[in-house]
């Protein structure tokens, strides 16, 4: 996945993201900011409501630090009956006096498209 040509899915500053004792942000609340943005595109494909049913993997490449400015890409990899598959990246911008890039983590999470009820429900075929 490259995330250096495409917008976003979210976006925020890890001003205020909780930090362990060394400082960095807790690796918690990336992973929950990864099934926000996972959750994205899967709603889009689903034209509705979404359960996150798998993480598959979840690979911490570098701490997130105070301040960094936090940008997630997702996008649906594969699709099946009802699931969809989607790929995760986690890219902070760092340090605006001599700014650099970089990314933090990625991660493939299986996301199932759900009626009223909470049952598995087919996804709309492609137009």
């Amino acid at each position: 996945m490259n995330g250096t040509s495409r917008e976003p899915r979210i976006r925020m500053p890890a001003a205020a993201a909780p930090t362990n004792s060394g400082g960095d942000v807790f690796g918690g609340w990336v992973m929950s900011q990864v099934d926000i943005a996972g959750s994205i595109p899967a709603v889009l494909r689903a034209r509705g409501r979404v359960v996150t049913v798998a993480v598959e993997r979840m690979h911490f490449r570098r701490p997130v630090q105070r301040g960094d400015m936090v940008s997630v890409f997702a996008d649906v990899i594969r699709t099946g009956r009802t699931s969809m598959t989607v790929d995760v990246e986690v890219r902070v911008d760092r340090n605006p006096a001599d700014p650099e890039t970089l990314t933090v983590a990625d991660a493939r999470l299986v996301y199932v498209a759900v009626d009223e009820e909470g049952r598995p429900r087919p996804l709309p075929r492609d137009t």
